[in-house]
């Protein structure tokens, strides 16, 4: 029997698959490229506004007629009108739209301020050697004639300013005005006829928890950073350089970090609520507790600032010890906070208003200092628990000369109040 050929030889087989699949590849593209279209779809010239969702940048599909029925993607599409800025259509979502506007509105009012300070190090023969270092903050431009919000810690002790605008030019600046119990600080430069964007301070404090905000500084001198976030908390006292406790501070968790310090907060609508101050970290670097001066602050010791240099505060004229338990024990108070007048200056309305202070024959020595017992022990200023020092300043901080505060003093184991005149506060603490 004669055998037949082998027909299934594995290379002929690949060749013969081969020219099958481009012979109906090839069929298919001339259908596609000559054949009218098929039902229910347009040709590619028919088809609207395709090409404009390259890049996620889309047309208005509200105003483009006759979608075609098969393409329901773009007709669900043309349902909703992307946002807008300006004329232009915009992918950006509402809570983006908002950043984008206050940023816009405010980071040209934001300022860098260079600050030379004169520090002392010591040489090998510990002899104090000068040395000028280089400080960075921020600060808000609030008016047109060039006057800057920042704060006291970010000018102190500076021999120079400089200045830096959004666009680069460079100006000297001048201290007007600090206030070290709010660390804050008014300087100025000369604009030279030039107009300046301006932040504006909001009209009310209403602040709440939660509520959205907006950081605007130059953190480790990167300029002009925007950093987002909500107010955590209110009404936080803060204990400053100075040993002062700041009233009504405003937490929040936007990345405040040094250099950002003197900077804006803003709320939603591009005003200023507050003045970046400091942070809480164990690091140095910023972890979520931020904390600003309040604008209700601000506007209190502005005038007094741009007319003075200062705050004018009202004082109590007397020198005063803060209770510790030894001094309660030896004295055998009733009470175990409050601040003991030792002095009350003599001639002044705080001895006219009946304050006794401490006698003579009852001194005793406490440190470096000679305490005379025996006087008032003052618990409560207006509405202000006393237990320090910290508390007392605390206390006369919103005040001013002439106003009269109401004093709660314990006498001789009894409780009473006294309405003493406030002077004029010349020095920190009356010595004499």
């Amino acid at each position: 029997m004669q055998r037949t050929k082998d027909v299934t030889d594995p290379a002929k087989m690949v060749l013969l698959s081969f020219c099958s699949g481009f012979v109906g590849a090839l069929l298919v593209y001339l259908a596609m490229t000559y054949l009218p279209g098929l039902p229910g779809v347009d040709k590619e010239q028919d088809l609207p506004v395709v090409d404009s969702l390259r890049d996620e940048v889309v047309r208005d599909f509200g105003d483009v007629p006759n979608i075609p029925p098969g393409v329901p993607e773009l007709r669900k599409i043309a349902g909703t009108k992307p946002a807008r800025i300006g004329n232009r259509a915009s992918s950006h979502t509402g809570s983006e739209l908002n950043n984008i506007e206050v940023y816009e509105k405010t980071n040209q009012a934001v300022v860098n301020i260079t600050a030379w300070k004169e520090t002392q190090v010591f040489n090998w023969f510990f002899e104090p050697i000068p040395r000028e270092d280089e400080a960075i903050g921020s600060g808000s431009i609030i008016n047109e004639e060039g006057y800057i919000l920042t704060n006291n810690h970010v000018v102190l002790n500076a021999l120079k300013l400089l200045i830096t605008l959004y666009d680069g030019s460079r100006f000297e600046g001048e201290i007007v005005g600090t206030d070290p119990e709010n660390d804050l600080a008014i300087i100025r430069f000369d604009p030279k006829g030039r107009k300046l964007s301006t932040i504006s301070l909001v009209d009310d404090n209403a602040l709440q928890v939660g509520q959205k905000v907006f950081a605007i500084g130059n953190p480790y001198g990167f300029e002009r950073t925007l950093t987002v976030g909500i107010v955590s908390g209110l009404g936080r006292p803060i204990q400053n350089e100075n040993n002062l406790i700041i009233q009504g501070m405003i937490q929040t968790d936007a990345s405040i970090n040094p250099g950002n310090s003197g900077g804006p907060l803003l709320n939603s609508r591009g005003k200023m609520i507050g003045v970046n101050s400091s942070i809480y970290s164990p690091t140095g670097s910023s972890v979520g507790l931020g904390f600003a001066v309040p604008v209700s602050t601000v506007k209190r010791v502005l005038p007094d600032l741009i007319q003075y240099g200062e705050v004018r505060r009202g004082w109590i004229d007397i020198q005063v010890m803060p209770l510790f338990p030894q001094l309660v024990r030896y004295s055998r108070l009733s009470v175990e906070k409050g601040l003991l007048v030792s002095r009350v200056l003599a001639g002044s309305p705080a001895e006219k208003s009946g304050l006794k202070g401490g006698k003579r024959d009852q001194a005793v020595r406490s440190g470096n200092r000679v305490v005379y017992l025996g006087g008032d022990i003052i618990v409560q200023i207006n509405d202000t628990e006393v237990a320090g020092m910290a508390d007392l300043y605390s206390a006369l901080e919103p005040t001013h000369p002439g106003e009269v505060a109401t004093l709660t003093v314990i006498r001789n184991g009894k409780k009473l109040k006294l309405k003493v005149k406030l002077s004029s506060r010349k020095t920190e603490s009356f010595s004499g």
